[in-house]
C-alpha cells in the first residue's frame, strides 16, 4: 500500500488529545530508529497496544534533521522529492492516511523549495483491518535531504504493535502537535479567496481576505507534478484584511490538475482545493515600492552613458557610424550650420528611438508581460523590417540605385528642415535599433536597475544610453570642424563606399542567420528572394519610371512582410543545437548535479547576441576553457533565449538580469552560483570553476 492524502486532521488531533488525557504512565511504542550522519527517523503510535473493538491507531513518521538539512512537502517547489512511504510489508493494517504539515520556503542553488528543517512529525491514520488481532508496521520510506548537496535516503522502519491499552502522553502530544500544524480545508476557515488569475508563462495573482487580519503570510501554489512557482510578491491592505500577491510561474505541467493554494500565516494554515481561476487579473491594493538603493541613481546613469558609448565600437553599430561620416564627407559643400543640424538631427533620431523603446517596455510592463533586452529580435516581424531596410541600404552603397525622395518632398523638407535632416534622423534611429542586440559592458547593471525599477527609472537610463550612443554625433555637431580634417571626396570614396557596402551586406547575413533561428531557412531564403525582387524593381525603376514598378515593388514588400503569417510552421525547423559536451538548459537539473559534487556552468546566449558570439568564439571554444568545460564532474548547459522562453526569461529575472549574455557557475562551494561578467575571459572562468568546487580542484 502506497500513502494517500485524505481529510483525517481533525479525527486525529480529537483521537491523540484524548488519548493525552486518559493516558497512563506506558512505555513509548516506537519503531526501531534509522541514523545517517545527517538524519535520524523513526516510527512513533501515541497507543500501546491495540485496545478492543478499536479501528484507528495515531502514529506519526518522526524524522529528526541535523541543521542545515530539509526534508521536502507533499509539493517540494521547483525541484526536490516528497517522501513516500511503502507499507506492503504491514500485517492488519488495511490503509493509511499521510497528513502534511504546512512547510516553510527555503532557498538552494537559487531555487524556490517547500519543506521543513531540524524536526518534522507526519502524522499517520492507521486503520485496521481487524481490531481484535495484533499488527505489524512495515514502511519502506524513500526520502530526499538537502543541504548544500542533496542526500536519497531510503530504509525501512518495523514496529508490532501488540494487543493491549494505554497511552504515551508524549508520543501522542508530539502527534498532535504537528496535526495541528496541518493546513484546513479552505471553507472551513475565516479565509476566503476572493480572486484568482492564471496567466501562461507570467504569473499567479490571488486575491485573499481574512477579517481577523493578516501577519506574515507566505502561499504555495499547487498545479501538477512540474509545475514550480517563484518567490510571491505579497502586498497587503492599509487594514491588514485583504491579501494581494503576485507569484511568477516558472514552469507549467503539461499534465495539469486543479489548483490548489494554501496560505500560511503564524496562527493558520488554510488550503484551498479547486481554486477557479478568471482572466481577469486581481489590482494590487498599492503601487510597487520599489527596493532599489536611491542612491546608485545616478552611477547607474553614468553606467547607462558608457554603456551607450561603447555600443558604438560593436560590430551591429560601427557600420551605421561609419556611414554618417562617409554620407558627411559626401556633403562637405554643406554650411558648418547645416553640418552641425545633419548630426544633431542623427543624434535625436538614436535618442528618440531610445524613448520610443523605454515607452514601449512600460506599457508592456503595465499590461504584464515580462521584458528583456533586445527580446525584440527574437520577433519574425521585426528581422525581416530590418533585412530589408539594412538590405536596401547596403545596395544603395554598392550603387544599385540611388535613394531620394520626390522632388516635391525635397522642397518641402529643405525650406523647412533643411536637406536631408529627415535622412540624418532615421540613419541615427537605425543605429539605435541594431545597438539593442549587443550587451556592452556596464550595459547589462544599468538595464537590470531600469526593468526592476519605476517608469521615472526606464526613462532615466534608457535616455542617459541614447545620448551615450549619439556622444560621436554630439561631438561632430559640437566641433564640425572636424571634418576639414578628413580628406576630401575623391574617386577614393567609391572604395569607402563599396566597404561600408559590404560591412552591411555582413549585417545582413547575420540577421538572416538570426531569422533562421527564429523562423526557419525556408522562409528566410523566401524572404532573401523577397529582398532580391525589390531591389531589382527599384533597379529598374531608377531606369524607367513606371506606376506599375511602384505596385510590384509595394505588393512584394508587404508580402515579404507578412511571409511569416501566410506561410505554415515548417517542419525544417531550426532548434537550439546542442554540440559535443554542452547540454540543454534545464533548470532543475542544477540542482541535482550540484548536489552530487559536481561543477555546473550556465551559458544564457542567443544567435541575435553580438556579445554572446564573442564570448563564445574567443573564449569557450577555445582552450584552456574549452577543455576545462568538457572534464569529468563539469556539466556544460547552454540556454539558447534566441526564441522566446518562458524559462529562461524567469531564470534571467531571478538573477535581476534583463539581458544577455549571462554566464553562471554552480558547484558545492558556491550552490547560489557565482554570475561572471558581460564579457568573458579565460582566467575568469577558470576561477570560477575552481572556487565553485575545490574539492575537486584538490583531487586534480
Amino acid at each position: 500500500m502506497r500513502t494517500t492524502l485524505a481529510g483525517y486532521q481533525g479525527l486525529l488531533i480529537s483521537l491523540a488529545l484524548f488519548l493525552v488525557f486518559v493516558a497512563s504512565p506506558v512505555r513509548a511504542l516506537e519503531s526501531n530508529a534509522y541514523r545517517s550522519e545527517v538524519l535520524t527517523a523513526r516510527l512513533i503510535v501515541a497507543e500501546a497496544g491495540i485496545a478492543p473493538g478499536s479501528q484507528f491507531l495515531s502514529a506519526g513518521l518522526k524524522i529528526e534533521l541535523e541543521e542545515g538539512w530539509k526534508a521536502y512537502w507533499r509539493s517540494p517547489g521547483e525541484v526536490g522529492l516528497p517522501p513516500e512511504i511503502d507499507w506492503e510489508g504491514s500485517t492488519n493494517l488495511e490503509s493509511v492516511d499521510m497528513l502534511w504539515p504546512a512547510p516553510t520556503r527555503f532557498r538552494a542553488f537559487g531555487i524556490e523549495n517547500f519543506g521543513y528543517a531540524k524536526q518534522v512529525i507526519f502524522p499517520l491514520q492507521l486503520r485496521l483491518a481487524n481490531s481484535d488481532r495484533a499488527a505489524e508496521l512495515k514502511g519502506l520510506v524513500d526520502l530526499l535531504i538537502c543541504s548544500n548537496v542533496c542526500i536519497p535516503e531510503r530504509f525501512e522502519l518495523t514496529l508490532p504493535v501488540p494487543l493491549g491499552t494505554g497511552v504515551d502522553a508524549k508520543a501522542a502530544t508530539d502527534i498532535a502537535t504537528w496535526a495541528a500544524r496541518v493546513p484546513v480545508a479552505g471553507p472551513e476557515s475565516a479565509i476566503a479567496v476572493s480572486g484568482a488569475s492564471l496567466k501562461q508563462d507570467q504569473a499567479l495573482v490571488v486575491q485573499m481576505t481574512r477579517p481577523s487580519g493578516w501577519n506574515n503570510p507566505d502561499l504555495f501554489p499547487e498545479f501538477g507534478a512540474g509545475s514550480a512557482f517563484g518567490a510571491p510578491d505579497i502586498r497587503l491592505t492599509s487594514d491588514h484584511t485583504g491579501l494581494w500577491a503576485s507569484i511568477p510561474i516558472l514552469a507549467l505541467s503539461e499534465e495539469q490538475t486543479s489548483l490548489r493554494i494554501t496560505v500560511v500565516d503564524e496562527d493558520v494554515a488554510v488550503t484551498f482545493d479547486d481554486v477557479n481561476t478568471t482572466d481577469v487579473v486581481p489590482a494590487p491594493p498599492y503601487a510597487s515600492e520599489t527596493s532599489q538603493d536611491r542612491g546608485q541613481f545616478f552611477p547607474i546613469l553614468l553606467l547607462s552613458f558608457l554603456g551607450g558609448l561603447i555600443l558604438n565600437a560593436m560590430p551591429c553599430v560601427l557600420p551605421v557610424l561609419s556611414i554618417k561620416f562617409g554620407s558627411a564627407l559626401r556633403m562637405k559643400n554643406r554650411s558648418l550650420s547645416q553640418l552641425r543640424a545633419g548630426f544633431l538631427a542623427t543624434a535625436v533620431g538614436t535618442v528618440a528611438f531610445m524613448w520610443v523603446l523605454a515607452l514601449a517596455v512600460i506599457a508592456l510592463q503595465t499590461l504584464g508581460y515580462a521584458v528583456g533586452w533586445g527580446v525584440q529580435f527574437q520577433n519574425a516581424y521585426f528581422l525581416i523590417a530590418l533585412i530589408l531596410v539594412v538590405g536596401l541600404f547596403a545596395a544603395n552603397l554598392f550603387g544599385v540605385f540611388e535613394i531620394s525622395l520626390p522632388s516635391s518632398w525635397m522642397v518641402r523638407l529643405s525650406g523647412r528642415f533643411g536637406r536631408g535632416y529627415a535622412e540624418d534622423f532615421s540613419t541615427g534611429a537605425l543605429a539605435a535599433i541594431l545597438a539593442t542586440p549587443c550587451s556592452a559592458p556596464l550595459l547589462g547593471t544599468a538595464i537590470a536597475f531600469a526593468l526592476s525599477g519605476t517608469t521615472g527609472d526606464i526613462l532615466a537610463v534608457f535616455t542617459a544610453m541614447g545620448i551615450g550612443l549619439a556622444l560621436p554625433y554630439i561631438l561632430v555637431a559640437a566641433w564640425p570642424g572636424f571634418l576639414s580634417r578628413l580628406p576630401k571626396p575623391g574617386p577614393w570614396m567609391i572604395s569607402v563606399k563599396i566597404v561600408l557596402g559590404l560591412l552591411l551586406a555582413g549585417t545582413v547575413a547575420w540577421l538572416c542567420w538570426v531569422l533562421i533561428g527564429v523562423t526557419s531557412p525556408t522562409l528566410t531564403g523566401l524572404v532573401l528572394l523577397g529582398l532580391g525582387l525589390i531591389v531589382l524593381a527599384a533597379r529598374a525603376y531608377q531606369v524607367q519610371p513606371r506606376n506599375g514598378l511602384l505596385w510590384g515593388m509595394t505588393a512584394v514588400l508587404g508580402m515579404t512582410l507578412a511571409a511569416p503569417a501566410l506561410l505554415p510552421k515548417s517542419s525544417d525547423d531550426v532548434t537550439a543545437s546542442i554540440t559535443s559536451y554542452w547540454v540543454e538548459f534545464d533548470r532543475s537539473r542544477i540542482a541535482r548535479e550540484v548536489s552530487q559534487g559536481k561543477t555546473v556552468f550556465v551559458d544564457v546566449t542567443a544567435d541575435w547576441c553580438i556579445t554572446c558570439k564573442a564570448n563564445k568564439t574567443l573564449v569557450l571554444d577555445r582552450e584552456p576553457v574549452l577543455g576545462a568545460l568538457g572534464e569529468e564532474g563539469v556539466i556544460a548547459m547552454r540556454a539558447d533565449w534566441t526564441r522566446p522562453d518562458a524559462k529562461i526569461q524567469s531564470y534571467l529575472e531571478a538573477h535581476g538580469r534583463y539581458a544577455i549574455p549571462l554566464n553562471i557557475v554552480y558547484g558545492p562551494d558556491a550552490p547560489e552560483g557565482i554570475i561572471l561578467s558581460e564579457l568573458l575571459s579565460a582566467d575568469a572562468v577558470l576561477e570560477a570553476l575552481s572556487a565553485a568546487n575545490l574539492s575537486a580542484v584538490r583531487k586534480r
